[in-house]
């Protein structure tokens, strides 16, 4: 009788319910690399917006409605496609500086309150 190591156990040839478990551990592992590439197509798809953002965005009185976010995931799109690393995104009265390798939109300016503000740390601008 022949014997071999799988995952570690020595199994005999003969016996083949090792290689349904092998099979099995195949679709499983499988299923989990196909659910993250997922997340990972999604997370490229849209973009997030800091706990910083969002409170600067409620503070200033801004709501961005789902045009507004598609407008603004576009415009990551653009910079991306350039090879921006930290964009600042000018759209309508607002400024949004955002980190493009991210996807995620780190503040908010708005053009009423922040006159005569500087942003730092960016390397390419946006205008929509």
């Amino acid at each position: 009788m022949a014997y071999r190591v799988v995952n570690g156990k020595i199994v005999s040839v003969q016996d083949f319910t090792t290689s349904k478990i092998v099979e099995k551990k195949q679709t499983i592992e499988s299923s989990k690399f196909n659910e993250l590439l997922k997340k990972e197509i999604d997370r490229q798809k849209g973009f997030v917006i800091s706990n910083h953002a969002a409170e600067r965005l409620k503070d200033r009185n801004i709501v961005l409605h789902e045009n507004d976010m598609k407008k603004i995931n576009e415009a990551i799109d653009k910079a991306q496609d350039k090879g921006a690393r930290e964009a600042l995104i000018l759209y309508k009265d607002v400024a949004l500086v955002t980190s493009i390798r991210n996807r995620t939109v780190i503040t908010a300016l708005d053009k009423n309150n922040n006159e005569g503000a500087v942003v730092t740390n960016i390397d390419s601008v946006v205008l929509l």
